[in-house]
Formats: structure tokens, C-alpha cells, sequence
């Protein structure tokens, strides 16, 4: 089946190199010059995935990934100029799953694509690992929190969780080993694959993000657990 990729990007010449690359790569690509014109064609197109520039004017790229969250849970790459950790880290918070700084090689762009996308097929079963039909992380009688890493999904009671691709991932790299710490590194190699781009605080803000939705209490956290200096551990409820 051929995927469908929205490209979204103001500077013509960078749009027309990924369109060529990225339909090369089998993909159906659509095009957007503006932040208003990608979060119509989100809406109108669906698609699989998206690439994504920052910098577009009144509506932003942080503004289109923030709209395209409350909706859809498909991969998303920003490529930007902007390399200062805040701008990455503003980014990874709004909901992108990784981040390229320009000037960049188109190869690597179609090669974190990939990456994706291979998470994407494995539906989150942790590396090595045969995934149970459902994992129980929280016994709160009245909610309980279960993982069910074949089917992709999360569920507090009767209402699924609405967890990213990464977020997911992440999730059941934790489960899979209950009480064990996982160093900021490990969990880049196990859930990431290609190393992103080798700042280890890429984890902290997906375990942020991650607290806000299966955390009873995310000022407090009792399920995804910092281990000063050493990473994070899941120690179920």
C-alpha cells in the first residue's frame, strides 16, 4: 500500500527536493506552503506521515503539529533551521516524534522515514521481547491502566488513551521490564533506532509527555519513576 506523506514546507526549492526524493521512495506526497494550508490538507488528505518546517508564518509549524495531535497520532519530523535546544525541545513537546536541522541530506530525512515507519509495523512490542495479550500497569479499581502492546493501545477503564507513536514505544520499552532502570542512551537505541539526533534530553521530554497521560498524578509521579543520574524505571501500580 502506498503511503501517504504531506510535505510541509514554505521554501520551494526544499519542497520540490523532498517531493522528488520522497515520491522516489514510493510515497503519495502532498505539498503545503503554510501552516492553514497543511492543517486543511490534514484534514481533507489523512495521511501517514508528515514532514514539517517551522518557520511558515502566522500559524507555525509548533501551531500545526499542536492541531494535528488532537486528532491523529501519525508520525511527524520537523525540519527546521532553528537548532537551539529550546526550539527542539518546543517542538518535541508539541508532538513531533524527531527533529532535523537544516541544512540537511535529503537521504537522512527518507532514512528517519523509514525508522518510522518500521516502529510504526512493530506496534510497539519492545525489542526481543513476544508481547503478552495485555499488560495491567495501574490496578486502580475504579481505572485501571492497561497495555495492550498486539492490538496498540492503552486504556484508563473504558477510555483508550491517546498516545503517540514515540509515546507508545517508549511505554512498552518500560513494561517489558518492570523495575529495571533504563539509562537516557538505552532508551534512544530501543526506541529511536537511528539515535536521533544524539541529545539524550529528546527522552526526558517524551517522558514528560508520556506522565501527562497515564500518571494518576503527573506533578507526582508513581508509574514511570526517575532514577537520579542513572534514567527511568516503570514500577507498576
Amino acid at each position: 500500500m502506498t503511503l501517504r506523506l504531506l510535505v510541509v514546507e514554505d521554501d520551494d526549492h526544499i519542497r520540490t527536493a523532498l517531493r522528488w526524493a520522497l515520491e522516489d521512495e514510493g510515497y503519495d506526497v502532498a505539498e503545503a506552503v503554510s501552516g492553514e494550508e497543511a492543517i486543511a490538507a490534514v484534514a481533507v488528505a489523512a495521511p501517514d506521515l508528515m514532514v514539517v518546517d517551522l518557520m511558515l508564518g502566522p500559524t507555525d509549524g509548533f501551531a500545526v503539529i499542536r492541531e494535528v495531535r488532537r486528532e491523529h497520532d501519525l508520525p511527524i519530523i520537523v525540519v527546521s533551521a532553528r537548532a537551539d535546544t529550546h526550539d527542539i525541545v518546543a517542538a518535541l513537546e508539541a508532538g513531533a516524534d524527531d527533529y532535523v536541522t537544516k541544512p540537511f541530506e535529503v537521504k537522512e530525512i527518507t532514512a528517519r522515514l523509514r525508522a518510522l515507519r518500521r516502529r510504526a509495523g512493530s506496534n510497539g512490542t519492545a525489542t526481543g521481547a513476544a508481547a503478552p495479550p495485555e499488560v495491567v500497569l495501574d490496578r486502580d479499581p475504579g481505572a485501571p491502566l492497561v497495555l495492550r502492546e498486539e492490538r496498540g493501545t492503552v486504556h484508563r477503564g473504558d477510555e483508550q488513551v491517546p498516545l503517540t507513536l514515540t509515546e507508545f514505544r517508549l511505554l512498552c520499552e518500560l513494561a517489558a521490564s518492570p523495575g529495571r532502570v533504563f539509562s537516557r542512551q538505552a532508551l534512544l537505541e530501543r526506541v529511536w533506532e537511528h539515535g536521533f539526533f544524539g541529545d539524550e534530553r529528546i527522552v526526558d521530554v517524551h517522558v514528560r509527555r508520556l506522565r501527562t497521560k497515564v500518571e494518576r498524578d503527573p506533578s507526582a509521579p508513581r508509574l514511570v519513576v526517575t532514577v537520579r543520574g542513572l534514567g527511568y524505571r516503570l514500577d507498576p501500580q
